[in-house]
């Protein structure tokens, strides 16, 4: 499995490393790999910040996986067999806001499919050639698992709070601090794939931003999220191509701002020559075709979350679709890959971007 951008960003830095004052740790979690890089600090003050930060995307993969012993599996559990559960306010926060950014998606990024995601076997760290039965997939469309399902116990679930993590005030009686969470339809499973990387960067963000680290960048498998400058210049980093190795295209990153893409190469199987990867359509239950991958450039606040989510609802709504969906979620910097690899992007995406093959033609849409 090749991870977005996280080869290319180790590679851009690798040269810059040399005396100068860059504190770099890798680790592994998400399902991808992670790596922080400090600037201007001495190596034991940015050393105590990134095990911070790591420690930190430890506790949110712990809660959030999926497929294993989880806070979120344990509700998807309940979902299941009617029942409700009480949630830390943290994750009912988090499940408010995937909820509020899939209205603003109009459905096209749908966390609530979680089943649908397992069906096509990728809740899983190998995935089996096996396409489904098409009446598993008729079933699972004619629930329609929607994100506005979920009723919470207090009518306004706390918003993510970014800098103290999981301490949140609620005025919920459940449990101290918990918010009853139950769903009026039992298909709803949910995934928050699409948006927990997206969110570890805010948090890493603001972390690193109390322990008085005002320059660093934290890739997540290719979610990136910077801070400040590499010394007199700001951090650049690369785009993976989605079918060569090395960066399409690389970029400046400036300080608050994040860059996500999503392809189809990361997570996929081939069957018969087809490629099917874990970007579902949650119109269709089937996975997308046609695109092969997806960049957008966000910044401001949530720049983290916004980078991972935005990405999915532009990748489904394809060739057709995606400058109209990139308008929707409010995202003036992105770029589509095809299916033929011919690249769309927005003019003021391309105005950021030096593409390595200087013959590539664009589409400035």
């Amino acid at each position: 499995m090749r991870h977005l951008l996280a080869l290319c960003v180790a590679l851009l830095l690798a040269g810059c490393a040399g005396k100068e004052p860059l504190y770099q740790e890798q680790g592994y979690v998400f399902g991808t790999l992670v790596e922080v890089s400090v600037y201007g600090e001495d190596d034991a003050r940015a050393r105590a910040a990134v095990a911070e930060v790591l420690h930190e995307f430890q506790r949110l993969h712990e809660m959030l996986h999926a497929w294993k012993p989880s806070e979120l599996s344990r509700l998807n559990a309940a979902f299941a067999q009617g029942q409700s559960l009480a949630v830390s306010p943290e994750l009912a926060a988090m499940m408010a806001d995937a909820a509020q950014l899939s209205a603003r998606s109009q459905g096209l990024f749908n966390p609530s499919i979680g089943g649908l995601v397992q069906l096509w076997g990728f809740h899983a760290d190998e995935f089996k050639p096996v396409e489904p039965a098409q009446q598993q997939i008729a079933q699972w469309l004619a629930a329609n698992p929607q994100m506005s399902d979920l009723v919470f116990s207090t009518p306004n679930p706390p918003q993510p709070s970014l800098v103290r993590g999981a301490a949140f005030s609620s005025p919920d009686k459940v449990r101290p601090g918990g918010v009853a969470v139950f769903s009026r339809n039992r298909a709803v499973q949910l995934d928050l794939g699409g948006y927990a990387k997206g969110y570890a960067l805010d948090r890493a963000a603001a972390l690193l931003h109390r322990q008085g680290i005002r320059n660093a960048l934290v890739n997540i498998g290719g979610n990136i999220i910077a801070l400040g400058r590499h010394g007199d210049r700001a951090w650049r980093v690369g785009i993976q191509h989605p079918r060569n190795s090395g960066a399409l295209a690389t970029l400046e990153l400036r300080d608050g701002e994040a860059i996500g893409t999503s392809g189809d190469y990361q997570r996929y199987f081939m069957l018969q020559g087809k490629r099917y990867c874990h970007l579902i359509d949650p119109r269709t239950g089937y996975p997308v075709q046609g695109v092969q991958a997806v960049t957008v450039l966000t910044h401001g606040a949530q720049a983290g979350v916004r980078s991972d989510v935005v990405s999915k609802p532009l990748f489904i709504a394809g060739v057709q679709g995606w400058r109209a969906e990139a308008d929707r979620m409010g995202v003036a910097e992105a770029m589509l890959v095809d299916g033929a690899g011919r690249i769309h992007l927005t003019g003021s995406l391309q105005n950021r971007l030096e593409f390595t093959d200087k013959k590539i033609i664009k589409q400035v849409e």
